[in-house]
């Protein structure tokens, strides 16, 4: 288990990081989220001994961590840091060994994590000839092919288009499976919500959300109502407390509810008048947005 405890940050008198607390299990992913700005990479920075706190302990199994236990963390940084002129099997040896891999066990995995990520190029390519999204997977593996205890990721999915991006949530999620800890930031909240057990959102270094993903939810209503099979908008308009009712493209109609109890009646008086609708989907309010509301609180 990692734990923050009162944790807090200040640089020349400004509080990048304030009295940060959370806890987390071998098998946990934890997003953290948040403006630039809000304290995201300086948590990081500090879990990873680079700064210390300004006050505030953080602790793996109720211990301080020293230098041989942050051995068994995998770190990418935002700032890629790859060796642009070095082959991506130099480059991976000289990480494994940091590690105490085998040269057998490293090739190994190597291949496993570059098959699995779909990287195109070999062991001798350079890492300068490689596109932009094959470079970020090779960093990626070069943290998780050690199996580390701990995983930290900041902004892992920057760049990624959607394939690839799955393939990384997949990484994840199977290290996950093995039980590593993992932390990451992004500003993609699909991923976010994706692969996450725990969220947490700091904003100008204060929290603002710290909880099982499922919690956070149960925070607000299902003031979403999506249904398919209606053709006319003018059905919901004479209900009060229904607004921003929208016909999408796919042949969706959406609104707003003021509270969940209109989505009931609608739904009586839906199956009343048509007897059946593919479609009928009350929901709480995304991650994403979830997000803008308390950006702007």
């Amino acid at each position: 288990m990692i734990e923050l405890r009162h944790v807090s940050r200040n640089f020349n008198g400004k509080t990048a990081v304030d009295d940060l607390n959370f806890k987390l299990y071998p098998g946990e992913t934890l997003g953290i989220i948040g403006q630039n700005g809000a304290g995201k990479s300086t948590t990081f920075r500090m879990i990873m001994g680079f700064i210390s706190p300004s006050k505030g302990q953080i602790l793996i199994n109720n211990k301080l961590i020293d230098e041989k236990v942050r051995g068994t963390f995998g770190f990418m940084p935002e700032e890629r840091g790859l060796y642009q002129n070095e082959t991506i099997i130099n480059q991976m040896t000289y990480f494994g060994e940091l590690h105490g891999m085998s040269h057998l066990n490293l090739r190994t995995n190597l291949r496993k994590w570059m098959k699995k990520l779909d990287v195109v190029g070999n062991f001798n390519d350079k890492i300068k000839d490689l596109s932009k999204g094959n470079a970020q997977k090779i960093q990626l593996i070069a943290v998780l092919m050690f199996e580390p205890r701990l995983i930290i990721l900041d902004e892992p999915f920057s760049g990624l288009d959607p394939v690839n991006a799955e393939l990384l949530n997949d990484a994840i999620l199977e290290s996950k499976r093995k039980g590593s800890m993992i932390i990451f930031s992004s500003h993609s909240m699909e991923n976010v919500e994706k692969v996450s057990d725990k969220i947490l959102m700091l904003k100008h270094g204060k929290t603002v959300l710290n909880d099982e993903i499922k919690n956070i939810y149960k925070g607000f209503i299902r003031e979403y109502l999506t249904i398919n099979g209606v053709q006319n908008t003018e059905f919901f308009k004479k209900y009060n407390g229904v607004s921003d009712i929208k016909q999408m493209k796919n042949g969706n109609i959406k609104m707003k509810l003021v509270n969940e109890r209109i989505g009931r009646i609608i739904f009586k008086d839906i199956v009343k008048e048509y007897g059946y609708v593919p479609l009928f989907n009350q929901s709480y309010p995304s991650l994403e947005e979830i997000f803008k509301r308390k950006a702007v609180d």
